[in-house]
């Protein structure tokens, strides 16, 4: 059975990669006949041929072994009725309304719809790890990101390394929405 499901897995790797069966055993450097028969489950291939797989997929060899039907990291939440967040240390005036969460995995993934409410100010000191995601909704802001300063509005989007100080440092036109991800590794 683990050599069908292997099979399985490699097979759906390939194809979401947009790879056909003769490039991947080209660049793994086995056999297309070879990778045929993994694919339909019918051998039970080395961890050598694994290792050449994983490569030529460019995914880690524990991707193979991964259960995708029994995972748990699916999240549906219905327009406005998303979690909001009294977040320990958060800035006065932004709403933080949680859309989501990850439940397996090792990637923790935070997505918010941020909105400044009357009120609110400017913070550029926001730091933490993780790679952060922000794609703006409403209104018009200047965000600084470390000694860097850009102007953004509705529809722009930002994605960087939050380990720097970051944040709206000025407040143009409002209201102000915008979606933040967070994403960082668990421990």
């Amino acid at each position: 059975m683990s050599a069908v499901r292997i099979g399985a897995q490699v097979r759906a790797l390939r194809m979401a990669a947009q790879v056909s069966g003769g490039e991947l055993a080209k660049t793994s450097g086995i056999s297309a006949s070879m990778l045929s028969r993994i694919e339909r489950g019918l051998v039970s291939p080395s961890v050598e041929t694994l290792e050449r797989l994983a490569q030529g997929l460019h995914v880690p060899v524990s991707r193979f072994f991964s259960d995708q039907a029994r995972r748990t990291d699916f999240s549906h939440v219905r327009a406005g009725q998303g979690v909001i967040v009294d977040r320990v240390g958060a800035v006065a005036d932004y709403r933080y309304e949680l859309l989501g969460h990850l439940l397996s995995g090792n990637l923790f993934v935070e997505p918010y719809l941020v909105t400044l409410l009357p009120g609110a100010d400017p913070y550029v000191t926001f730091q933490h790890p993780g790679l952060k995601f922000l794609y703006f909704l409403s209104g018009e802001v200047s965000y600084r990101y470390g000694a860097k300063v850009v102007e953004v509005r509705a529809g722009d989007s930002l994605l960087f390394d939050a380990t720097a100080l970051h944040g709206i440092e000025a407040i143009g036109t409002q209201p102000v929405s915008y979606l933040s991800v967070v994403f960082t590794l668990r421990e």
